[in-house]
């Protein structure tokens, strides 16, 4: 594996962001979840079993990832604006996308426009709404107080570090992210806030924390897109998943043309926790791919 850093100018400020490849042949790009703790290393699993058989290409979301970030007003918009550049000028025609929770959206949307910007897509625990939307049913005007409190200096380095303390992460991860408890280790327990305690990050974290970088801002859109990529498209979720974050996957498991592989066990992370499941689902897809006319919502089955 080998690793560079990446410079995308937004509005004259210069991000500077890590990306990781390994392996030859037909180029996969990996793109991470979007989430205080997410960084392209979540992907490093699933690269190492993919790159026996393809290039496998992963980078940061600007605002996210393992180095400083500028203070810079994240939106949706401005992350689009960045998957298109980074698909036209860094990882141009890949044979596939794999897109983790919340890059879901951004990867639905650029395809519904340019279906064909790739060959195949691969939705792992996709998400579309931030964790506060999502608790509230849906955006509230106080969200963005939140945002400018937290933006805000002195106080807003305190509250974020208070809210991303030890047993906050570790609460957080148990119940939604990761199956085994055990799986987070204090090794990689301080990795994950490590990743927090870059400067800037709070800045990207608490905008998808109050779904202020949701893409897409209701179920009936995220099927939508799905509907309208023209792609073959496989899902994969875990059995384990959230109750609320997994009736959207299983909305979207309906949709004619997209296969859907369940596991019997897994979260928000499983492509993490369960890399060489979700590896092998990706690779039996991209060897056969989709068949036309499929009926909505066939499986593999539980696994």
């Amino acid at each position: 594996m080998t690793g560079r850093e990446l410079i995308w100018n937004w509005h004259g400020q210069p991000v500077r962001l890590g990306l990781d490849e390994a392996g030859e042949g037909a180029t996969v790009l990996l793109l991470p979840a979007l989430s205080s703790i997410s960084t392209r290393g979540e992907m490093i699993p699933l690269m190492r079993s993919l790159s026996s058989r393809f290039r496998v290409v992963t980078v940061d979301w600007p605002g996210f990832g393992d180095r400083p970030r500028p203070r810079i007003d994240w939106t949706p918009d401005s992350l689009q604006a960045f998957l298109e550049w980074l698909l036209g000028e860094v990882v141009s025609d890949p044979l596939a996308i794999v897109a983790a929770g919340h890059a879901a959206g951004y990867v639905l949307h650029h395809f519904a426009a340019r279906p064909g910007a790739a060959t195949r897509l691969v939705l792992v625990a996709p998400t579309w709404r931030g964790p506060f939307p999502t608790m509230m049913g849906g955006q509230r005007p106080w969200f963005r107080r939140i945002r400018a409190v937290i933006d805000a200096p002195l106080i807003g380095p305190a509250l974020y570090a208070l809210n991303l303390s030890g047993p906050v992460v570790r609460k957080m991860v148990v119940e939604h992210v990761y199956s085994d408890k055990g799986w987070l280790t204090p090794d990689r327990l301080a990795a994950k806030r490590a990743v927090t305690a870059q400067p800037g990050a709070r800045h990207a974290s608490v905008r998808f924390v109050t779904g202020g970088l949701d893409r897409i801002g209701d179920r009936d859109g995220f099927i939508d897109l799905a509907r309208g990529t023209g792609l073959p498209t496989l899902l994969v979720y875990g059995a384990e998943t959230p109750p609320k974050s997994r009736a959207e996957m299983d909305a979207l498991s309906a949709v004619a043309g997209i296969e859907t592989v369940r596991l019997g066990h897994g979260k928000l992370a499983i492509h993490e926790e369960f890399a060489d499941e979700v590896a092998g689902a990706i690779m039996g897809f991209l060897a056969a791919g989709t068949i036309p006319g499929m009926p909505a919502g066939q499986t593999r089955g539980d696994r």
